[in-house]
């Protein structure tokens, strides 16, 4: 029985771990730099970043839904699902669906105005999953990011 509930901060060392299986599966594991230690500071601090749902099956993750807020100026306030991961011995057993429903639900029930969330164009199986919901992908935005050493050495030689 697969049961889909909050995340509470003891859940961060298998959520990491998943977050960990979702980089190696995307060929970026180099990339993850997050710790336990940053998930509980920025999730369960004096004002929470981020939140996330579980599923768990006799007290075994087998995956997350992560999501926080953003502020559009054209919609309002956003969902933003960050990741939806599911570990790779579980998949196609419906709990990416359980999960998703669950944070569509929160979405409404936190007096979002909708959802986004970004999908690798070389996913098949997720663009499939997201289609299934009659979600709209957009092929028009690119997506920028500087890392934090990126910023402090930009600022450093113009400053």
């Amino acid at each position: 029985m697969i049961n889909i509930r909050a995340g509470r901060k003891e859940d961060l060392p298998q959520v990491l771990t998943l977050i960990k299986e979702l980089a190696s599966y995307e060929k970026a594991l180099y990339e993850v730099t997050n710790t336990v230690a940053l998930m509980e500071r920025d999730g369960f601090g004096e004002s929470p970043l981020f939140g996330f749902f579980v599923a768990e099956e006799e007290r075994t993750i087998l995956g997350i839904s992560l999501y926080y807020y953003r502020y559009s100026t054209w919609k309002g306030k956003r969902l933003y699902l960050e990741d939806i991961v599911v570990t790779q011995s579980q998949r196609g057993k419906g709990i990416g669906h359980l999960l998703f429903e669950e944070t569509m639900r929160y979405s409404l029930q936190s007096e979002c105005t909708g959802m986004q969330w970004q999908v690798l164009d070389w996913n098949e199986s997720a663009i499939n999953f997201y289609k299934k919901y009659q979600s709209r992908l957009d092929n028009e935005w690119i997506n920028c990011h500087l890392e934090s050493s990126q910023i402090r050495e930009f600022l450093s030689r113009n400053n």
